[in-house]
């Protein structure tokens, strides 16, 4: 079978997966090192979401744009429609690889998201938990001395590889960590 990455990035309204909401999902599935399709919509975050100013701030939204967007009950369903056109959820063997920079905050998200939806399985239908994630790589050239960068944000990180990204836009980031990964492998 054909190896399957699922490349994915979420923009929130906090840090908190059990307390804030998503606005915006990014992905995209490889199979075989080809894009097969991506993913990108802007939502509202659930009903009840805590929402911090400063990440609106960071992601350049305003609490007035997300009363205009898709709610996130629908964005939820179209996103596992998305997923249910490459990767069959019952079958064990057809799983992605989850891909992202520092992807377990993204996977954290996106599995509350989920629950919180009625899907009690999760995105474990459609990942097989075995991360690909550029940031632990990076730290570890930095430990051993072969890399220092006075941070290592995504955008900080991509300056330095000649990588573009737009900072804090979902399906940019994942444009860029699919780069920055192809790199450092």
């Amino acid at each position: 079978m054909d190896k399957k990455v699922l490349y994915i990035d979420v923009e929130t309204t906090g840090t908190d997966s059990s307390r804030h909401g998503i606005i915006q999902v990014g992905a995209i599935i490889e199979i075989s090192g080809t894009v097969v399709d991506e993913f990108d919509l802007k939502c509202a975050p659930h009903q009840g979401a805590d929402i911090d100013d400063l990440a609106l701030q960071v992601t350049g939204t305003t609490r007035g744009e997300l009363s205009h967007r898709i709610n996130s009950f629908d964005a939820f369903l179209a996103f596992r429609q998305f997923l249910n056109r490459h990767i069959e959820p019952y079958d064990r063997e057809d799983k992605c690889y989850p891909a992202g920079y520092n992807v377990h905050f993204d996977l954290d998200f996106i599995q509350n998201w989920f629950r919180l939806h009625g899907d009690k399985y999760g995105i474990g239908s459609y990942v097989n938990w075995k991360r690909l994630d550029p940031l632990p790589v990076l730290f570890m050239k930095d430990f051993a001395g072969s890399l220092s960068l006075p941070d290592y944000k995504l955008e900080t990180v991509c300056r330095h590889f000649g990588i573009e990204v737009e900072a804090h836009n979902a399906l940019s980031d994942i444009r860029a960590t699919r780069k920055l990964l192809a790199k450092l492998l």
